[in-house]
């Protein structure tokens, strides 16, 4: 056997290094220092650990006894690593039986290099790199499971029982060439021992280049990479890693197989007699290949995995393990949060940080901000999981920032997914089922809410999204979860995202005459499941329009010179995170004030028209979020009354923000009779002759008309409407104008005090009656030939059809 001494010289100082070196830290030096990995291997005994993780800065800034360079190490490692790296691993071997021998028996022990001084793109990783030791940076989009993988194997010669141990499998399953009995010439007949053969997890995982790292005009790129021990699910879809390892070669054997036969089976005994062979069988020899090329594919064998967000200048405020947040953060940083949470007005301060590079929109930021914090998870004694995330609907007239928003969400958050509604199916935004190119099995392919998992998904054009795409993600928006039954597969999957969609008015620009659900192409059971709907309408405003236009056009000249946030983004990230570790209580005080809030906004919105936002109780579970988050941001333990308030003031912003125009309404005629004497009432009984000039100036002047709010307006007409429906239940048909002008005056008899008053009800009452029945068509007269509108019979149109319930007209 040939040795290979460069690399046995290699393993030596190596394992010279792992004994010897030692961090140069003032904050931790003592007399008697220890060393970093004599503690790293110590700690591996103690939790059971066979990985042992290697800084490749500390190879360099090690201290060496002169008998190597350290330099001269690191560059060997990074020049050759594939080829050092099974002596890297018998100098780990050696390091740890000579600290714990007795923990190192039987036991195979692996090393992991990180921290590489340059990352590379995706797209360089070409064949001149074959072998040498380099981190790229990536998305990863699909992990295959956990299988076992032969490393050593220990075969037995079926001839003479002679025992062949520690075989290296090459990527294949691979037997001894020959046995070592001299006296046997076995080549083939094999078997493998299980019990003496080692076997390491292996795992298989799909990586996509960054979006940002696709240059114009290209398809993204994707590699394979082998993940080996205990370095398998070190990350799952939607994650951006940092793999450090090395370029290998191997067959692509699924291109030598025909067509269709890697994915279908031939049954059994098909072939038989015939020449065929099962595809089961593999393949035989270049006869049964034909005249076909061997092909070869680049894979990555990765020796580490660990998160890019804090070596690409992330910070990731939704961290999974809340727990040890706070030790994660330096001394100086913990002044600063304790800084930021004593700043007077903090809730302003933190919204005008947000997109700095918007103008205005303040309510949007904050329901941004609120959203970030997001509220508290919960789960019942029964458990069943109640969501804490907090989803926002823009919906707004083109050019007001609403794609802005979105993408600032996605460069705050590492984990956030930004898609377009349009070109986004169902399987794209949940979970779709393929079948893996290589094993022929169905796996499960990850979609954006799916890759969002812990994060935000941003949703563009929401409402060009198909409406079968959209039930979709019903169950991803309520309950968070993706439910599959597939292919064989059944499964449910987390979605665990908060949703920032933006969405356009159907007609291009926002009518404000109309509700909100006519003016987007959203259904009623998504619309219920956006805590906040924010409408943005573009009117032109002389001062607004200057202020925008001074404020895009000192971006464009200054840059980020012309922007000045009260705080950073990595200060608002820092605070968020830490934020986001307190789970408040709801008070008693606040318990009271919540129900009273959410009984008046219910109230409120019952009764407007049939086809209104309607509040649920889903709403009453986004107060409690937004409630949740105002107490995160304030760094309060207890929600708090005004937390409650500020919650209900947002939701009724976002969902009232645009009111319906005024209705005209044209003057009623009152009739002479009842003229004369509401004239009396209000003035003294004389001059008569001036008082006939006074009248005669009144009839020739032109009718007035007065206005009254849209919602008094359908207020009043659903009144009289399910007045008459009830008492065509009674059997009466219609009812004389004069008989409803009474019932109406009857039910405001409380609220009139003084003539006047009696007057202008009066005279409201006639001119909605009469805008009903000459205008609208809700009420019919069954007597046209009248011509005193006073005696005219109404009815309410077969075709009208009011909502359900009493309504009353006392609170008007």
């Amino acid at each position: 056997v040939v040795k290979d001494e460069i690399a046995e010289f290699v393993k030596i100082c190596f394992q010279k290094f792992l004994e010897g070196f030692v961090i140069e830290d003032a904050a931790t030096a003592s007399p008697a220092p220890r060393k970093y990995y004599v503690e790293q291997a110590d700690l591996m005994r103690s939790n059971d650990k066979q990985t042992l993780y290697v800084d490749y800065a500390h190879i360099g800034r090690f201290q060496s006894d002169q008998s190597f360079n350290p330099a001269d190490l690191a560059a060997a490692l990074e020049d050759e690593y594939y080829r050092y790296e099974p002596f890297l691993r018998k100098a780990v071997q050696n390091f740890i039986t000579k600290l714990h021998p007795q923990y190192a028996t039987d036991k195979e022990f692996f090393v992991a290099i990180y921290n590489m001084p340059n990352i590379e793109r995706l797209r360089d990783l070409k064949t001149d790199k074959i072998g040498r030791l380099m981190s790229f940076a990536g998305t990863v989009t699909r992990t295959s499971e956990v299988r076992p993988e032969l490393l050593y194997g220990t075969f037995k010669c079926l001839e003479c029982n002679t025992e062949i141990r520690d075989v290296l499998q090459q990527f294949k399953y691979t037997e001894p060439q020959t046995c070592r009995n001299q006296v046997c010439a076995n080549r083939t007949n094999w078997e493998l021992v299980m019990d003496e053969s080692k076997f390491v997890d292996w795992q298989k995982v799909r990586v996509q280049e960054n979006a940002n790292e696709i240059p114009a005009g290209s398809m993204p790129r994707s590699i394979d990479i082998i993940l080996r021990h205990e370095i398998v699910d070190g990350s799952k879809p939607g994650d951006k890693v940092i793999f450090t390892g090395s370029l290998v070669v191997v067959p692509d054997v699924a291109s030598l197989l025909k067509p269709g036969e890697s994915k279908q089976a031939v049954a059994r005994g098909s072939g038989r007699g015939t020449g065929e062979y099962s595809s089961m069988d593999g393949v035989k020899g270049l006869k049964e290949l034909g005249v076909r090329d061997l092909n070869y594919k680049l894979c990555f064998l990765a020796s580490s995995v660990y998160s890019a967000d804090a070596r690409m200048g992330f910070i990731n405020i939704r961290d999974e393990d809340q727990e040890d947040i706070a030790e994660q953060f330096t001394a100086e940083e913990r002044e600063e949060l304790a800084r930021m949470k004593g700043e007077a007005e903090l809730y302003t301060k933190l919204a005008q940080s947000i997109a700095p590079t918007v103008h205005a929109h303040d309510e949007v930021k904050r329901g941004i901000l609120l959203m970030l914090f997001g509220g508290v998870h919960k789960k019942t004694g029964e458990g069943i999981k109640l969501r804490g995330d907090i989803n926002i609907c823009i919906v707004g007239d083109p050019s007001t920032a609403k794609s802005q928003f979105l993408k600032y969400v996605c460069s705050f958050l590492p984990r956030a997914i930004y898609t377009s509604g349009k070109a986004s199916s169902a399987a794209g935004l949940t979970a779709s089922v393929v079948r893996d190119p290589d094993s022929g099995e169905f796996c499960i392919e990850a979609g954006a809410l799916m890759l969002a998992d812990n994060g935000i998904c941003c949703i563009d054009e929401f409402d060009k999204m198909d409406v079968r795409d959209q039930v979709a993600i019903h169950e991803a928006m309520e309950q968070q979860t993706i439910s599959i039954a597939k292919a064989g597969i059944q499964a449910t999957l987390n979605a665990r995202a908060s949703i920032l969609a933006a969405a356009n008015p159907i007609y291009g620009r926002y009518d404000k005459s109309k509700s909100l659900k006519f003016n987007v192409d959203i259904s009623a059971p998504i619309m219920s499941r956006f805590d906040l709907f924010f409408v943005i309408v573009d009117e032109c405003d002389e001062i607004t329009d200057y202020n925008i236009a001074e404020h895009i056009v000192n971006l464009h000249r200054n840059g980020d010179r012309a922007i000045t946030p009260p705080f950073t983004t990595d200060q608002l990230q820092r605070y968020i995170k830490f934020a986001r570790t307190i789970k408040p209580k709801m008070s008693t005080e606040a318990a009271e004030v919540l129900v009273k809030q959410y009984r008046t906004i219910r109230q409120g919105d019952s009764s407007y028209q049939k086809t209104a936002y309607r509040i649920t109780v889903r709403q009453l579970e986004s107060l409690v979020r937004l409630s949740e988050a105002l107490a995160r941001l304030h760094c309060d333990e207890i929600i708090r009354p005004k937390y409650v308030k500020e919650a209900c003031r947002l939701l009724k912003k976002s969902i009232i923000h645009v009111e319906q125009s005024d209705v005209d309404l044209p003057d009623a005629d009152l009739g002479q009779d009842q003229d004369e004497e509401m004239a009396d009432a209000g003035k003294a009984p004389t001059q008569t002759d001036k008082d006939k000039d006074t009248d005669a100036k009144v009839a020739e002047a032109p009718k007035k008309t007065m206005q009254i709010t849209f919602e008094k307006y359908q207020q009043l007409s659903k009144a009289i409407a399910m007045h008459l429906r009830t008492q065509e239940t009674k059997g009466t048909t219609g009812m004389l104008q004069d008989e409803i002008v009474a019932w109406y005056l009857e039910e405001r008899a409380l609220d009139i005090e003084t003539e006047a008053q009696l007057f202008e009800e009066t005279k409201l009452i006639r001119s909605v009656i009469g805008r009903l029945a000459s205008r609208d068509g809700v009420l019919v007269v069954l007597n046209p030939e009248e011509e005193d509108k006073a005696k005219r019979i109404l009815a309410v149109h077969p075709n009208y059809t009011p909502e359900d319930g009493e309504v009353s007209v006392r609170h008007f």
